[in-house]
């Protein structure tokens, strides 16, 4: 019955999964994908063929002029990392425009002190909060009217805040709005667990480069790590350079295994993605009329496939997060704790048996030890998987 009231929603996540679906597959054709591309290289990785192509495939789908898309990068927050250090001098001024980044970059910027981080280097650090979920328009022209930003940072996701996460008509909006101030300062935006939630992705709507992790949305599920970023050639040339090193740049970096893992993973994508986003709609209908409070409630739209519950009570979070556990596919046995992590100031409760280590487009569930115990669910694979999850978590909650 709940889910005959949310046929409408899952036509638009079906509509825009189509829309996606022919995207990579119209870059797959016009880029002739052939099967010699599924193979890897060893050593320093000169002319591999399958990673040209492979880069050539995400700048059509992101409609960006240049990306590097490598298993060199280890995580979103390293490709971040390697792009932040890839585009500021000694001297250069960091803005970010959606507050606090989430919490592992704390050491990279230097907000949490470390020798290696940004502020070591005399790269200075500003933020500037969300204003009732929606960007401090005044306080970004006081700002750039005030002296130079190099870079203005935008992170979509919501990490762990109680914010919502940025549509991608509010980036536009917001994209327009910072280019008529300066038109040369470098819109950077955090684009984790966003791609494939619309139509559009952020290259389209004025950022000038874009970062993500590929063991989140893109990799759907089969790509076992790696990270891209795209956007302008001299800024990806920039970038990759940072990776490797000057006067190298993109020219070298071993595939090894990974063509047919990054390529496969892209197929998928679209619809992966789609299931996840049905989880997440069912599980904000579900847990709403239990009187939990979410966001997003489940008929606004989606930014991205992060659900958020407030639960109140640290005692329920737990067993909330441990029921997901339960329903996984890999260490259903094992009930998690919280604990330290590394990169997080409070300790951290993880829900992840994932066929990947780490892989948040494999249903899973993590959490913050604070107050007001807020779960951040996202991701599974296939719709059916994810309603079985939630049905149980439901019923573990009320037992």
């Amino acid at each position: 019955m709940i889910e005959d009231t949310l046929k409408d929603i899952f036509k638009n996540i079906d509509d825009i999964c189509f829309f996606n679906s022919k995207k990579v597959l119209d870059a797959f054709h016009k880029n002739k994908l052939s099967e010699s591309h599924l193979n890897g290289t060893t050593g320093y990785g000169y002319n591999d063929s399958g990673r040209e192509i492979i880069e050539k495939i995400y700048s059509d789908i992101f409609k960006a002029e240049d990306s590097l898309v490598r298993g060199q990068f280890i995580s979103g927050t390293h490709a971040l990392t390697v792009t932040l250090f890839g585009l500021l001098r000694p001297n250069d001024t960091l803005l970010s425009i959606t507050g606090k980044p989430y919490d592992t970059l704390d050491e990279v910027i230097g907000i949490k002190e470390n020798k290696s981080s940004l502020k070591s280097y005399n790269v200075k650090y500003e933020e500037i909060d969300l204003i009732d979920n929606d960007f401090d328009y005044e306080g970004i022209k006081e700002r750039l009217l005030k002296d130079k930003i190099k870079v203005i940072k935008i992170q979509r996701s919501k990490g762990y805040s109680t914010r919502k996460s940025i549509t991608i008509d509010l980036l536009e909006k917001v994209c327009t709005f910072i280019k008529e101030i300066d038109k040369d300062v470098i819109i950077m935006v955090d684009n984790c667990y966003c791609e494939f939630v619309s139509k559009k992705e952020p290259i389209e709507v004025g950022a000038d480069i874009v970062i993500g992790s590929l063991i989140k949305n893109l990799g759907g599920g089969i790509t076992p790590n790696g990270a891209y970023v795209v956007g302008r050639k001299d800024l990806i040339k920039l970038v990759a350079e940072r990776l490797n090193a000057p006067g190298i740049g993109k020219e070298a970096g071993p595939t090894l295994d990974m063509n047919r893992l990054i390529l496969q993973g892209l197929y998928f994508a679209p619809s992966v993605v789609a299931s996840t986003l049905k989880t997440m709609v069912l599980a904000s209908k579900l847990l709403e009329d239990k009187g939990y409070k979410l966001e997003p409630r489940y008929v606004d739209e989606r930014a991205d496939i992060v659900q958020s519950i407030e639960f109140g009570r640290e005692d329920l979070l737990i067993k909330f997060c441990k029921s997901i556990q339960h329903s996984s596919a890999i260490d259903s046995y094992v009930n998690p704790e919280p604990s330290d992590m590394p990169g997080y100031l409070d300790k951290i409760i993880m829900a992840s048996g994932s066929f990947i280590q780490g892989s948040s487009i494999e249903l899973s569930c993590d959490a913050p030890i604070r107050e007001p115990y807020i779960a951040y669910l996202q991701g599974s694979l296939t719709y059916e998987y994810g309603k079985i999850a939630i049905l149980k978590a439901i019923e573990d909650l009320e037992g």
